[in-house]
C-alpha cells in the first residue's frame, strides 16, 4: 500500500540544503517522499504487537514515534509524510484482527479441558525423549535445544537425519520413553499424537513452528510453560479427531480447502510462505470448482469444506482459538456453491467482513461427518498438510482422549512473579525483533526504499 501510493502521488523529497550537514544522511533517498515506509514499519510493527501483549504498547509506540521523527530530523521527509505513514501501518496493523482475532486475555483464565490430569511430576525431564523437527516453520526458536537441556537434563533429544522420516524417529521414540516429547509445529504434533494415543504415552507439546494453534490452545505460549507443567505432573486430556481414520489434532477440510493448502505449498518455495499463501487463498476463489457431496445425507455443492476438532471462536474463515479441547464436538463450515452467483457473494462478503451473514454461509456443530461424493479420489486435509484420500469418507471423534502436559491454572491464576516474568521475555523479544526490523531497512547502498 506505502509503495503504491508512493507512486500514485509521486511527491519530491524536501531539500536537504537547509538540514545542517550533521543532521544529512549519508546518501540520500531515490524514492519519492510520501508518505514514509519507515513510520509505516515502525507503526504497523508497534501495533500490531500492542494488540498481543498491551504492556509492550507504550514504550513500542515511544520508539516508533522517534523512528518517525528521526525522519524528520535527517530531512528526508515532511512531517505530513511521516503521519500519514504512521497512520497507514496503524490501520493495516488494526485491519488484520478481522482476519485473525486476537485470543481473548480469558482464554488465559480457564484451563483448556476439564478432563485434568496428575502424573508424577518429573522436573528432571527423566524417561523423556524429545523429537525436534529440524524442518519446523519460522517461529522455531533456535534456543529451545539448549533451554530443554539445560531444565530437563535427563531428556534425551534426537531429530530425522537428513533424508530422514520424521513419523519413523518419532515410532522409535515412543518405543523408548516414557513421556514422547516433540519439537515442532501442528503438522509434527499431530503426527506424535497418532503414535502416542496408539501406545498410551503422554505428550510433551514444545511449540517450534509456524502458527502452533494447538499450543496455543493448550494455554503453552512457549517451552517454558510446557516444562512447567512437566515439573508439576500437571496434564490434560484432549480430543482427538479423524478423516478417513487419519487423526487430526486441529483442523480438516475438503474442497477448495484442500486445493488451497496444495498450491499454498507449492508457491512457498519460489516466493515464501506467506506470499505464497495469500496467492494460493486468491487464485482458490478464483479457480475453484463446486463440489456436489451428500454431507449426512443431504445434497450439497460446496466450495469448501472446514471442519474443526472442537468448536472454535469466531465464526468465519479466521477462527483462531478454542475454548475448550474436550467439548467432544466438531465445528462444521461450509461455503455453498449451490445459490445464484454464490462465488461473487462470498467474494463480496469475504471482503466486506459480513461471511457470517451470507446465505452461502453455513455454520453448526456435530458429533459426527458423513461425506459422500461420486468421485473416486478427492484431495482432503488435516491439520495444514494435505492427502489423496477416498471419495466417500466419515470425520468423527476417537472415544480415546490424548494426553498432553498442561498446566491445570491459566495464566491469570499463575503467580505474580511468573506472570510478570514471562511478560518481561516477551516484551525483551518483541524490542528485539523491532530493532532487527529497523536495522533491516537501514541504509546500505545508494538505492533505498523508506
Amino acid at each position: 500500500m506505502n509503495q503504491g501510493i508512493k507512486r500514485l502521488v509521486r511527491r519530491p523529497r524536501p531539500s536537504l540544503r537547509t538540514v545542517p550537514v550533521v543532521r544529512r544522511v549519508n546518501v540520500a533517498p531515490l524514492t519519492t517522499s510520501f508518505p514514509s515506509g519507515h513510520a509505516a514499519s515502525a507503526a504497523a510493527f508497534a501495533s500490531g504487537v500492542a494488540v498481543e501483549l498491551p504492556l509492550a504498547g507504550p514504550p513500542l509506540a515511544a520508539l516508533a514515534t522517534a523512528v518517525g521523527g528521526s525522519r524528520v530530523y535527517v530531512g528526508v521527509h515532511y512531517p505530513v509524510d511521516v503521519l500519514v505513514g504512521a497512520g497507514i501501518g496503524a490501520g493495516v496493523a488494526q485491519l488484520t484482527r478481522r482476519l485473525w482475532p486476537v485470543l481473548p486475555a480469558r482464554a488465559d483464565e480457564v484451563p483448556p479441558s476439564a478432563d485434568r490430569r496428575r502424573l508424577t511430576p518429573n522436573p528432571d525431564g527423566g524417561g523423556v525423549v524429545v523429537v525436534a523437527n529440524p524442518g519446523a516453520g519460522s517461529g522455531r526458536d533456535d534456543d529451545l535445544g539448549e533451554r530443554v537441556s539445560a531444565r530437563l537434563p535427563r531428556a534425551r533429544i534426537v531429530q530425522p537425519d537428513d533424508g530422514g522420516q520424521l513419523d519413523r524417529v518419532l515410532e522409535q521414540a515412543a518405543a523408548d520413553c516414557e513421556v514422547l516429547g516433540v519439537a515442532g509445529g501442528d503438522g509434527s504434533i499431530a503426527a506424535a499424537a497418532e503414535i502416542a494415543i496408539g501406545c498410551s504415552r503422554p505428550v510433551l507439546v514444545l511449540p517450534a513452528g509456524t502458527l502452533n494453534h494447538l499450543a496455543r490452545d493448550l494455554r503453552v505460549q512457549s517451552a517454558d510453560d510446557a516444562i512447567d507443567a512437566l515439573a508439576a505432573g500437571e496434564a490434560v486430556g484432549i480430543d482427538v479427531a479423524t478423516i478417513d481414520d487419519r487423526p487430526f489434532l486441529n483442523t480438516a477440510g475438503f474442497g477448495a480447502y484442500a486445493e488451497m493448502l496444495a498450491t499454498g505449498e507449492r508457491l512457498k518455495k519460489r516466493i515464501g510462505r506467506w506470499p505464497g499463501q495469500l496467492v494460493a487463498f486468491t487464485k482458490t476463489l478464483l479457480d475453484a470448482k463446486p463440489l456436489d457431496v451428500e454431507v449426512d445425507g443431504r445434497r450439497r455443492a460446496v466450495w469448501m469444506g472446514f471442519v474443526g476438532n472442537c468448536r472454535h471462536e469466531p465464526a468465519g474463515l479466521g477462527p483462531s482459538w478454542r475454548p475448550r479441547l474436550d467439548d467432544g464436538l466438531l465445528d462444521v463450515r461450509l461455503l455453498l456453491a449451490d445459490l445464484p452467483r454464490s462465488r461473487a457473494k462470498l467474494m463480496l462478503a469475504v471482503l466486506s467482513g459480513r461471511l457470517t451473514s451470507s446465505a452461502a454461509y453455513v455454520e453448526y456443530s456435530a458429533r459426527e461427518l458423513r461425506v459422500k461424493s461420486a468421485h473416486r479420489k478427492l484431495r482432503l486435509a488435516r491439520d495444514g498438510e494435505h492427502f489423496d484420500g477416498p471419495g466417500s469418507f466419515v470425520i468423527r471423534k476417537l472415544p480415546k482422549r490424548l494426553t498432553v502436559y498442561a498446566r491445570h491454572q491459566g495464566a491469570a491464576a499463575a503467580s505474580g512473579a511468573q506472570a510478570d516474568d514471562r511478560r518481561l521475555a516477551r516484551l525483551a523479544q518483541a524490542s528485539t525483533r523491532l530493532r532487527r526490523t529497523l536495522s533491516g531497512t537501514a541504509p546500505r547502498s545508494r538505492r533505498r526504499r523508506s
